[in-house]
């Protein structure tokens, strides 16, 4: 591996071409693969900018959505494995890309030393031979893709009969990847799909081959162990390895937040780095007994790794995590929003990221999915939102329909964030006869606060690449993680991966606290906030949850004081501002109601 970080998913769109700009140097990348609409565009404007041939692929085509998804992943290949070719046919040359390759690399990095050295030797034979060596160990970034496990609309013909369970969206998403020509990972995230793990049995390339290599892999997006490994179980009884557990912080993060009941993210990896080599033995004893059963033999344990991502913001962070918890690598989000080079963020929408302060970011209840989504005040979907509410016109058009799950007043589902569901469902709020003004208001705030992510989530790179249809909603939703707060202007891709690996700093004169103390104020304020929410309605039940949850908050502030003495990489000076904001957390949480 070239790089010790990888750019998560972003939205539906901010990462749909990320591997076009960074694959080549070396850096993976995760593509989200729920919208093929958006997905078939991008194939037809990337053809065109690189003078192929289109071919549409109508929605009215058998298996459209995967033939979509395959033809645009192929692409990517095709367009990836050219730039990477061209780069290593390069000279080494000032300003050439073969230089930047090279000068991204982390200074740890062999790969990297070894192209520090080529200034020593000669122009000639020798010199000419290293080049040649260096340039057969360069590797591409990782072109993976993400399904979000419970985003799995049920799909209909048109004449209103179910098409089947292979055509699911998860399913027919999954297959879209499978039948495609990368070498590379599928994430699963957002929790456990049963039909959908089922359904990776079905393709050969998730098997080993004769030497125990995989074409295709499998990552686990997780935020907890227990989770992880019942995911994991499920998945090796069918014969099916997890080469990768990728542990999200629960809400400092981006996009969609699944908030743990008090887990931290530091117990969380202590025990995964505790528990690591048990795990994959027990597994393994799963795995091979299902192989067997399907004529496979297998008899070494492939390769699992470990990976954090989530509020990550220093390069001191960045080596802490990766060398005290033993983890294979990281994950850096949200700021890549800030870097034009490498993600799709609309000018408009790229300058008020990069003047918002932290009371901009906050996690909200407008996703259709029902959990909790990280938001940005300044978005104009929210405007649009509002003024739609104004207008006595709430909801949106639902025209992708991905997000379809409520079967409250229809037969077949709607979205909470269409016009026809926030209507129906205010009629029956009207239909209640609530008398109580302030009761009103609040239950119809809840109905009107859903937006549609499909639209807004797409229309970024729409406005940035100049491909908007006539009439076409040009307002864009957001899901940065709190952490993008302390990133203030725009970065070019070099001074980002530089911030990674401490080559620079682009915090240098922000104060920020530590990105444990962070996770922990958001899950003290999500606390409080569920306890007041929940004051006129508190049971048995609930109190003891919350309790639970409480507990959990201090076992991680206990398992803290005891870390913060031995994260050396930082300054006794750091160590002690960390005690100090541990300590007011602390009593945060002690005098919480």
């Amino acid at each position: 591996m070239s790089h010790t970080f990888h750019i998560p998913v972003l939205g539906l769109a901010f990462s749909i071409d990320t591997p076009l700009k960074v694959a080549r140097y070396g850096i993976s990348s995760v593509v989200s693969i729920v919208d093929d609409e958006l997905i078939e565009r991008m194939r037809e404007y990337h053809c065109k900018q690189n003078d192929l041939e289109y071919i549409p692929i109508k929605k009215t085509e058998h298996d459209s959505r995967a033939q979509r998804i395959t033809a645009y992943l192929n692409l990517l290949n095709e367009l990836v494995n050219d730039q990477f070719s061209k780069l290593k046919e390069e000279s080494f040359e000032a300003g050439s890309d073969i230089e930047r390759y090279f000068n991204l690399l982390p200074d740890e990095s062999v790969l990297k030393q070894g192209y520090d050295l080529l200034d020593e030797y000669d122009e000639g034979g020798v010199k000419t031979l290293f080049e040649q060596v260096l340039k057969s160990r360069m590797t591409k970034g990782a072109i993976d893709v993400n399904i979000m496990a419970k985003v799995d609309k049920l799909n209909y013909d048109k004449h209103g009969r179910f098409s089947g369970d292979e055509n699911t969206d998860a399913l027919a998403a999954l297959r879209g990847f499978a039948e495609s020509d990368l070498e590379s990972s599928v994430v699963i995230s957002a929790g456990m799909n049963p039909k959908l793990f089922s359904y990776l049995e079905s393709f050969s390339d998730f098997y080993p081959d004769e030497n125990g290599n995989f074409r295709k892999k499998v990552i686990l997006k997780v935020s907890n162990y227990r989770s992880a490994m019942i995911q994991a179980k499920v998945l090796a009884k069918k014969g099916i390895w997890v080469s990768e557990f990728r542990i999200e912080s629960g809400l400092n993060c981006g996009g969609h937040a699944f908030a743990t009941d008090g887990l931290l993210l530091g117990p969380i990896l202590e025990e995964f780095k505790t528990e690591r080599n048990a795990m994959q033995s027990e597994l393994f004893g799963i795995y091979q007994t299902a192989l067997i059963s399907k004529g496979r033999a297998i008899t070494n344990i492939p390769l699992q790794k470990i990976n954090a991502q989530g509020g990550i913001g220093t390069a001191e962070e960045d080596s802490f995590l990766r060398r005290h918890y033993q983890l294979d690598s990281t994950g850096w989000g949200s700021p890549f929003l800030l870097v034009p080079e490498a993600t799709n963020v609309d000018k408009d929408t790229l300058n008020k990221l990069a003047n918002a302060d932290q009371s901009d970011f906050y996690l909200s209840n407008v996703s259709p999915l029902g959990v909790l989504f990280n938001n940005f005040r300044g978005s104009s979907i929210e405007k649009q939102r509002l003024h739609r509410i104004a207008q006595n016109r709430p909801g949106s058009p639902c025209t992708k329909k991905y997000l379809c799950s409520n079967t409250e007043f229809t037969q077949q589902p709607i979205c909470t964030a269409s016009r026809e569901y926030q209507r129906l469902k205010i009629k029956q709020l009207d239909d209640s006869q609530l008398t109580d003004t302030a009761e009103y208001r609040q239950a119809s705030d809840k109905i009107t606060e859903k937006i549609c992510l499909c639209e807004g989530l797409a229309a970024s790179v729409y406005i940035k690449n100049d491909m908007l249809k006539p009439r076409e909603n040009t307002c864009v939703a957001i899901c940065p993680g709190p952490n993008l707060a302390y990133f203030s202007r725009t970065y070019s891709l070099g001074e980002m991966v530089g911030h990674i690996y401490g080559k620079n700093d682009l915090l240098k004169d922000t104060s920020r606290s530590n990105l444990f103390i962070n996770e922990l104020n958001l899950y003290i304020d999500y606390l409080s906030e569920e306890i007041a929410n929940s004051k006129d309605a508190l049971n048995e039940k609930k109190a003891k949850y919350f309790e639970n949850f409480k507990q959990q908050l201090r076992q991680g502030v206990d398992y803290y004081r005891q870390l913060i003495p031995k994260m050396k990489i930082f300054s006794k000076a750091y160590r002690d501002s960390m005690l100090r904001d541990l300590s007011i957390s602390e009593l945060r949480l002690s005098i919480m109601a």
